[in-house]
């Protein structure tokens, strides 16, 4: 039996139009509290859709030390029962590099977790399963990545890619203590595989050689291919916004979506995110370039990777942290967290037209700019409506929100 989770208690919360002069693009919303399918202690939303509905994973605390990844579909305004995906006493939680589940070609349906290896600390793996009964049972999980190093693969993005899905991952294998007997060089690569339905996979490729250690990588699919974005490191520690491209079968060399020229002797922990509506793609990421924290977002059109000038949403003092999502109508929606002092903050919103323009700001919610608070999602449902999601520390313990937002124009 398939039991739903009521929504009868939706509460209005706020009724907000945004606008900043008559060629502007207006955000007029109205956002309702949902009840959320993620029991407490939770964490590490993720959301995807499809034109059946919105699935929303994250990981919830069984035990001190056993966690489960859960899911859920909304479907025609309630969540589903939640279902288990994996269960496990070594999964590797961390509020920036999260599990997802997502709909895949021929009905499947996948998901990725961490899972901590027996060196403890940073070795931790990816690991992948499929299904092919919506959720109710999944396969043995599969491990994309063979190099088999005590380091740390993650930060992954799934796609729809051929018959299967294509899987990137972050890949700390160059950070073991020697390779061929010289010193490792301890860089991060990035790295790509598919798997096909039913489980064959496909050869592993290197996309990047040197990239940022630990910030979340992004992948959408246009008529022209999937494209990734991630963040690149230089020799000179310049860790900009990299974008590339999958094209007859082959990765392209990353190219700057912006020469922000942010030079940092650590990684920032905050990835880009990108999106198509109409002929365009649109990468928003969070840059601190000359020691002053902002939130862009660039267009180019989908055949191709050439970003005109960048845009900033934030409104002075942005912790990053972002999402987009291209609508029907060509415009996109840009989230992100922006400070309001101490760790208070808010996940704020703005429209971009696809000439550019720019609404004001919406408040979506009250948040934290502490680590826990994670990294809030937006997806849209097939009744045009969004679903946001994220991590609620104001309470003890944690736990996963939901707010529905119904754009009013």
């Amino acid at each position: 039996m398939n039991k739903r989770l009521s929504l009868l208690g939706w509460t209005l919360i706020l009724v907000v139009c945004a606008c900043q002069d008559a060629g502007s693009p207006a955000l007029s919303i109205s956002l309702e509290e949902m009840p959320s399918p993620a029991s407490s202690p939770s964490g590490e939303p993720f959301l995807s859709s499809s034109e059946d509905g919105v699935y929303l994973s994250w990981l919830e605390e069984v035990t001190p030390t056993m966690y489960e990844l859960r899911f859920s579909m909304l479907q025609d305004g309630e969540w589903n029962k939640p279902g288990v995906v994996a269960a496990g006493d070594d999964f590797f939680v961390n509020w920036a590099d999260f599990p997802s589940v997502l709909p895949g070609p021929q009905g499947s349906l996948w998901a990725h977790w961490l899972q901590r290896g027996s060196e403890g600390g940073y070795d931790y793996g990816v690991r992948v399963a499929e299904s092919g009964d919506g959720g109710k049972t999944w396969s043995e999980p599969w491990t994309p990545h063979e190099d088999g190093t005590p380091t740390e693969h993650g930060f992954v993005s799934m796609m729809a890619s051929g018959s299967g899905i294509g899987i990137v991952w972050l890949d700390g294998r160059k950070f073991v203590s020697e390779i061929d007997g010289e010193p490792a060089p301890r860089e991060m690569t990035l790295r790509f595989r598919e798997i096909q339905v039913g489980g064959k996979p496909g050869p592993e490729t290197l996309i990047d050689a040197r990239v940022c250690d630990c910030c979340q990588t992004d992948a959408v699919v246009t008529p022209s291919g999937p494209v990734v974005v991630y963040r690149d490191r230089t020799d000179a520690e310049i860790r900009d916004i990299y974008a590339t491209r999958f094209l007859d079968g082959n990765w392209t060399e990353g190219v700057s979506v912006h020469q922000d020229g942010w030079e940092i002797g650590g990684c920032p922990v905050n990835g880009p995110a990108v999106a198509m509506a109409g002929d365009q793609l649109a990468v928003a990421w969070f840059t601190g370039a000359e020691d002053v924290p902002r939130v862009k977002i660039a267009l180019a059109r989908a055949e191709g990777l050439e970003f005109e000038e960048p845009i900033q949403l934030d409104d002075g003092d942005p912790a990053g942290r972002v999402d987009v999502l291209g609508l029907s109508n060509g415009d996109f929606l840009v989230s992100w967290l922006e400070r309001t002092g101490g760790e208070t903050a808010e996940v704020r919103m703005r429209r971009i037209r696809s000439d550019g323009a720019i609404s004001e700001a919406v408040t979506i919610t009250s948040s934290s700019s502490a680590r826990a608070s994670g990294f809030p999602r937006i997806a849209q449902s097939p009744d045009g409506s969004l679903v946001m999601a994220w991590t609620d520390v104001s309470t003890s313990p944690a736990q996963v929100r939901i707010t529905r937002v119904h754009l009013e124009d």
